[in-house]
């Protein structure tokens, strides 16, 4: 399999390329539109014919290459079914499954960062986008969020993986590339709550200043922006 973790400095975050070998169909999850470059290079070295996108929710911190990339490959672009994304031509839902040519991913509707985040499971690993972090949880107080709904969604789907699933988020702000179920339920300090009352009660006094991209990027992300137009 060809598995790539990509990194954008500026926004933090990580872009995941998939594939089961060279010359086969490959996907693509959370790219940033200014890497467009580098991901048709990495592509065309492998010789992978990149068949679809994924984007894990709308982000706020970053511009998402999803429209270039579909106008570049002609690619599918995906989403869960409650993105309002005009960019997308397939929406999933839960529990649906996404293939490419030896690959399968089912998509997991964990609302509580935002209320169309998904994440993705392929085998032994779980994209959890911004719902799960490592050492950390996505933030819930803009783009309809929900506390309780973000609990409801980590505890009682992505924690029920085994334990041995690797976590890969679409950030980390520490340099961490990846981590576990096990380890998260063992360590993470978001995690150590008894209930969504306790776990509300944390992530509702955060108190976090708006990413800095956030009035460009989430209209751009809906409407889909291009690399012409920034």
């Amino acid at each position: 399999m060809i598995f790539k973790q990509l990194f954008d400095d500026k926004s933090s975050t990580y872009t995941y390329i998939v594939a089961s070998g060279k010359g086969r169909e490959a996907l693509i999850i959370d790219p940033v539109i200014e890497h467009t470059h580098i991901y048709v290079d990495l592509l065309n070295n492998l010789n992978l014919r990149l068949v679809k996108v994924i984007d894990t929710h709308i982000h706020a911190d970053h511009i998402s290459a999803m429209a270039e990339l579909k106008e570049r490959t002609n690619c599918q672009t995906i989403m869960g079914e409650r993105s309002k994304s005009e960019v997308v031509n397939l929406k999933v839902k839960d529990n649906e499954k996404i293939s490419i040519d030896g690959i399968n991913l089912k998509a997991l509707y964990t609302p509580g960062h935002t209320d169309d985040s998904y994440c993705f499971v392929m085998k032994d690993r779980i994209f959890t986008g911004d719902t799960l972090l490592i050492n950390g949880t996505g933030r819930t107080d803009f783009q309809n969020g929900n506390s309780k709904d973000a609990y409801n969604s980590i505890f009682k789907k992505v924690l029920t993986l085994p334990e041995e699933t690797l976590v890969y988020p679409a950030h980390d702000y520490k340099g961490n590339k990846y981590s576990s179920i096990g380890n998260e339920k063992k360590h993470n300090p978001r995690l150590q709550v008894k209930n969504a009352e306790e776990y509300s009660e944390i992530m509702d006094n955060l108190n976090l200043a708006n990413p800095q991209m956030m009035d460009i990027a989430v209209p751009a992300n809906l409407n889909g922006l291009m690399l012409s137009e920034i």
